[in-house]
């Protein structure tokens, strides 16, 4: 079977993805093309025909959510598109969750190397999937359907769909599963399959991903929806080719790769200053209290650096090297999950009005030191089912330093300090009692993916976006209630509104979360866990501004709350920091956990499932917010009295019609009392560097840190010695 790069230029799979990558390797542009022929001969042909590819798969992922899909692909777009050169490369990717820019060409380019042109084959008609974060993907959930694309019997190309599911039946309902520690807990897996021939799946794939998860309803919704936009795609590129000519489309197809490269490189010289820059995260894993396998049960702090080299030319150098090792969680990942997260990052940041296609990942060049969490695919049996986790904190830390260098161009206007913890998805599962109209014992899943919609942080010019961002999906959308209650029959909706103090403090805030309360309700038993960040926050502004609160839990057990209802008194909304709604409900079982990820737990009717959106980091320092500024956060409900005061240093009083109003004398007042209590307690550096020197020499950490420490001295030796040398430890030295 015959393969080119043009028509006149015949050889196999393998052979061509190696010649490619050679070619640029040499050359330094991809596949060669040191000319945009195509483009320079006729520019305007070239648009169009480009933007005719890119219509493709953006036309596809619109239609497709429409055709079949679950409400979490059709109400959020939790979906996306892509067509693909035949070795694997992406040409045009649609809107939705971009991370998949360069996960599904691990998963052609994994076939290819298998030897799939050999045997099985690969014909017109067939279809693969993918879920596997070791082979290509982010996480399970992420399903990947493959098809080829022949044109007179030749493969021309891949058009693939990605879906994020219901349920993946792992160890526990859900999506996102907390409680799964091994591979063999994650669920349904798929290994760059073919689950279809001539069009149609095959009759064992169908039974095996029915009975593999508990929503097999959604899972087939979604798989129609994959194909029927892969199906689109291909249909559009063979109309494409009868129109433009073969020629034309193998060209422009390896032309609008090159020219995404450039375009990219064009932008980082026009954006950031050349250099080094260096930020950090942190999260933790708080399982000492909530696992229940033993080898799980152990609290966690997980470094997360990053570092960023903005080379003249315009590529990226990026450096893992200090990240923490793998281990008994969920966290766990591979090459194409970072790599597609790190793209969602750029795309919004630096990308965003080029075509987003490979060239983006010939610009940069990444290090991924071995035997982290995020390189350990020589270890077969470990959990990868969430690595979101971690992917989503480590890159706070790229936009934090991304706002920099485009600060130093004077772009002030440009990025943020960070984003909110895309978290407290709360997952689980419901049986129905029928008290409510729905047919007893019918299983519902809980799935919220309000997440969507979280704090982005701010920046010099602006304050943050309020509930509005997620990292991984540009096109954020929290969904209509109606539909999750229509997904989730028996957790019903009581509230949701912005969450007071959890915007990020700053002279130019962040973002807001918000919050809902949910109430079990026509179940005879339900199970809930979420993922949210722990003791820790997962970000830290920029130039002086706070990060947003860390998480915590919230659950309420025979709440009562239908006395409530039949004497029409108010319940509970929401969880105002200052007075706790819940402590109203007298007779209540109130559980409070200082950490945002628990394992599943047991649920009533009645019950009461409180879920928070975190909020973005701030920028600069609260004490030169306007006062103005400061007024409309109050009567907005951004922030409580508690926190104007102690933090921003403004002192409000409240009219008969409880609308704030700043009184000003005072809040100078405040705010000279803050800043000199500020320089009472500061001491110079030579004072702090050796008190701190002195509490790592005598172990003075806590066995959580100290346990951090001492694993990064074995899995990250560069950053260890740099550690070291900066502290002035002897050379043996090991926490």
């Amino acid at each position: 079977m015959p393969f080119f790069i043009d028509s006149s230029t015949k050889t196999s799979l393998k052979t061509l993805v190696r010649e490619v990558a050679e070619r640029t390797r040499k050359t330094g542009h991809y596949a060669g093309l040191r000319e945009l022929s195509l483009r320079e001969e006729d520019p305007f042909r070239w648009e169009e025909a480009m933007t005719k590819l890119i219509a493709s798969a953006v036309t596809a992922r619109e239609v497709a959510v429409h055709i079949a899909a679950s409400p979490l692909t059709r109400s959020l777009g939790e979906t996306c598109f892509a067509l693909f050169t035949a070795d694997g490369d992406a040409v045009a990717l649609s809107t939705g969750i971009i991370v998949h820019v360069h996960t599904m060409s691990e998963d052609i380019k994994q076939m290819i190397e298998a030897g799939y042109e050999e045997f099985p084959g690969i014909r017109d008609g067939d279809i693969y999937s993918n879920n596997d974060p070791m082979l290509g993907n982010v996480h399970t959930t992420d399903i990947h359907t493959l098809v080829p694309i022949f044109y007179r019997g030749d493969l021309v190309g891949w058009a693939g769909g990605v879906t994020h599911q219901v349920d993946i039946g792992g160890v526990t309902p859900g999506h996102d599963i907390v409680a799964a520690t091994t591979r063999y807990e994650d669920g349904l897996y798929m290994t760059n399959e073919k689950i279809g021939e001539r069009g149609r799946l095959l009759p064992h794939y169908l039974l095996r991903s029915r009975q593999g998860v508990r929503t097999p309803l959604y899972y087939d919704l979604d798989e129609k929806a994959r194909i029927a936009g892969a199906e689109m795609i291909k249909r559009a590129v063979i109309q494409f080719i009868d129109e433009y000519g073969l020629d034309f489309y193998l060209r422009l197809s390896r032309e609008v790769i090159e020219f995404s490269r450039r375009n990219f490189m064009a932008r980082v010289k026009e954006r950031l200053v050349p250099g080094r820059y260096r930020s950090v995260a942190f999260a933790d894993t708080p399982f000492s209290k909530e696992a229940w396998q033993p080898h799980a049960r152990r609290d966690t702090l997980h470094h997360l650096p990053i570092e960023v080299v903005v080379q003249s030319d315009g590529t990226l150098k990026l450096d893992y090297e200090g990240n923490s090792g793998y281990g008994p969680w969920a966290w766990n990942t591979a090459l194409a999950s970072v790599l597609g997260a790190l793209w969602v990052v750029l795309s919004q940041m630096l990308g965003y009005s080029e075509v987003v296609n490979e060239g983006y990942n010939l610009a940069l060049e990444t290090y991924r030191p071995p035997r982290t969490w995020l390189n350990n695919n020589e270890v077969y049996d470990l959990s990868r089912q969430t690595p979101w986790y971690l992917t989503i904190p480590i890159y706070t830390g790229l936009y934090r330093t991304l706002q920099r260098s485009f600060f130093s161009r004077g772009y002030i206007e440009e990025g943020a300090s960070g984003y909110g913890m895309t978290a407290d998805p709360t997952q689980g599962g419901i049986l129905l009692s029928g008290a409510t109209g729905e047919p007893k014992g019918i299983y519902a899943p809980i799935t919220t993916f309000e997440i969507s919609s979280v704090g982005l942080g701010a920046n010099a010019a602006r304050d943050g976006i309020d509930h509005g961002y997620a990292m991984w999906n540009p096109e954020a959308d929290m969904g209509d209630v109606e539909d999750w209650e229509r997904l989730q029959m028996g957790l019903r909706y009581l509230s949701r509104r912005v969450k007071p103090d959890s915007a990020g403090y700053g002279r130019r805030r962040g973002g807001a979360g918000f919050e809902t309360m949910g109430v079990f309700f026509g179940v005879e038993g339900a199970q809930a866990f979420s993922l949210n960040q722990g003791s820790v926050f997962t970000n830290s502004g920029n130039c002086g501004g706070y990060p947003a609160y860390a998480s915590y839990t919230l659950h309420v057990h025979h709440s009562g709350i239908e006395e409530l209802w039949k004497e029409q008194k108010p319940y509970p909304q929401g969880d105002n920091p200052d007075r706790p709604e819940v402590d109203d409900l007298a007779s209540a079982e109130v559980a409070r956990l200082p950490y945002g990820t628990y394992y599943p737990r047991s649920f009533a009717n009645g019950d009461l499932l409180y879920m928070k959106y975190n909020g973005g980091p701030g920028y600069g320092d609260p004490l030169e917010r306007p006062l103005e500024l400061c007024e409309r956060d109050l009567n907005d409900g951004i922030y409580t009295p508690r926190i104007m005061e102690s933090v921003y240093g403004v002192v409000a009083f409240q009219d008969e019609r409880g609308r704030y109003a700043v009184d000003r004398n005072r809040s100078e007042q405040k705010r000279a009392e803050i800043r000199r209590t500020r320089g009472e307690r500061s001491v110079d550096f030579a004072e702090f560097y050796q008190r701190e020197r002195s509490r790592i020499l005598n172990g003075d950490l806590t066995p959580v840190v100290r346990a951090m420490y001492g694993e990064l001295a074995d899995v990250g030796p560069r950053w260890w010695s740099e550690f070291r040398d900066l502290w002035q430890l002897p050379e043996e030295f090991r926490l």
